[in-house]
């Protein structure tokens, strides 16, 4: 039985009753998902939806961090911040973990939580109770491996891509430990399950029973949304009466929740109530690169200190600019730290650039991004541009919107480069 004053009445998603009074905020920062589902089709600049998997911009931890203190300003009933995509929290470690553990640090008191596919969360369990994570969300489409292969595209688990029944039974798999060992944390686990007609309709009752028997505590039957543009755009919504009539067979196993509100990755506010326009214009303030005081100067990978025509990994120094008096200047050239060092090398670079609002590069690989972005130093790929007409702007203060100029690893974006392995 649940205990008045414990962060499991308070969550929204969690408690009907909460959503009168309780706030929740969703910080987009991961933005790479390791699945592809038949139904999403994920996207960065789309408004006028609210669907999971959409967003407005991607914001990178310190970026969050700002976002939020921005938003309790505001908003006074936020309690609860979470992070739930647009892709999944743990194809995002760094990201996910930085951005957690500043909002901790910063606000102790606020419940903190994840939506997850859950296919690497067991990974991170004791992570994740060791921040004091109290809710986190795993979408279970299927149980059965046959019916699973008619829903995922694709799973990527490690460097491998699984397709079909195999990467069905490797989801579902791992899903289950994942349950399992968030559940035996203390952790409550609540099950989002899409409906799929004709898909995995009939099949609602054994993905209650089973994640029940796992430990889950609540389910979130979410009638499909059709996608265009994805296999299952031409696919009709469940009606509202056959919603009901199958949360009431899949209630005999799992407690349901039935005032779901289809949120964005980057929603804010009260469940049933719309963001205000002011807090849509915090989160696109947010997602913009400039200088600040802290970091007033913006590094390029460049061979001669004029165009931005190297990749971040085969540059042996970073040409620094600032703004002097008004004039866009050369500053200095920082050495980069040898390669042979794998993900130490990134962070030392991290360090190396933290009085800088940016890096402009030619090319960069997803990992040093990540784990740059991760540590406050926005990656801008720029194929072949001036440096000053990138980097002055960000140096006045103008800002480029994140969404708008990076050239790969941004779904909605041009140059997408992960060749049908999946949106990133």
């Amino acid at each position: 039985m649940v205990q008045n004053g414990s962060p499991w009445v308070k969550h929204p998603c969690f408690n009907a009753q909460a959503r009168h009074s309780t706030g929740r905020i969703h910080l987009p920062v991961a933005e790479q998902c390791n699945i592809q589902c038949m139904f999403c089709n994920r996207r960065f600049d789309c408004v006028n939806e609210s669907r999971p998997g959409v967003t407005s911009t991607i914001l990178s931890p310190t970026q969050a961090l700002v976002y939020l203190d921005r938003v309790l300003q505001k908003v006074a009933s936020l309690e609860v911040v979470g992070i739930a995509g647009p892709g999944d929290p743990f194809a995002n470690p760094e990201a996910t973990f930085a951005t957690l553990e500043l909002v901790r640090e910063r606000y102790p008191e606020k419940t903190l939580c994840l939506a997850t596919n859950g296919l690497c969360v067991v990974e991170y369990a004791e992570a994740l109770e060791k921040l004091h994570i109290s809710h986190v969300t795993i979408t279970v489409n299927a149980v059965d491996p046959a019916i699973g292969a008619r829903i995922y595209s694709w799973v990527r688990f490690g460097p491998k891509v699984y397709r079909g029944r195999e990467g069905a039974e490797l989801l579902f798999r791992r899903q289950g430990e994942g349950i399992s060992r968030l559940t035996a944390l203390g952790i409550r686990v609540k099950i989002n399950t899409v409906i799929i007609p004709g898909i995995n309709d009939t099949h609602l009752g054994e993905i209650a029973a089973c994640t029940a028997g796992l430990g889950a505590a609540i389910q979130n039957c979410i009638p499909l949304i059709p996608v265009e543009g994805t296999p299952f755009g031409s696919l009709l919504s469940p009606s509202t009466e056959y919603m009901h009539i199958l949360r009431s067979q899949a209630g005999k196993y799992l407690p349901q929740m039935t005032h779901c509100a289809h949120c964005r990755a980057d929603a804010v506010g009260l469940l049933e109530t719309p963001p205000a326009p002011e807090l849509d214009r915090l989160l696109e303030e947010a997602g913009i690169i400039k200088a600040t005081t802290e970091r007033p100067f913006v590094a390029a990978a460049s061979r001669e200190g004029l165009f931005v025509n190297r990749p971040l990994g085969e540059v042996p120094a970073l040409w620094i600019f600032a703004l002097e008096g008004g004039r866009f200047t050369f500053r200095e050239q920082r050495p980069t730290p040898s390669p042979g060092s794998g993900d130490l090398r990134w962070e030392h670079m991290a360090k190396l650039l933290k009085d800088c609002a940016a890096v402009l590069v030619s090319g960069c690989g997803s990992r040093p991004k990540t784990i740059l972005e991760a540590r406050g130093v926005p990656v801008i790929t720029i194929e072949g541009g001036l440096i000053q007409d990138a980097a002055e702007p960000l140096l006045k203060g103008q800002g480029i919107p994140k969404v708008c100029t990076i050239s790969t690893g941004r779904g909605g974006a041009a140059g997408c480069n992960h060749k049908g392995m999946g949106c990133g």
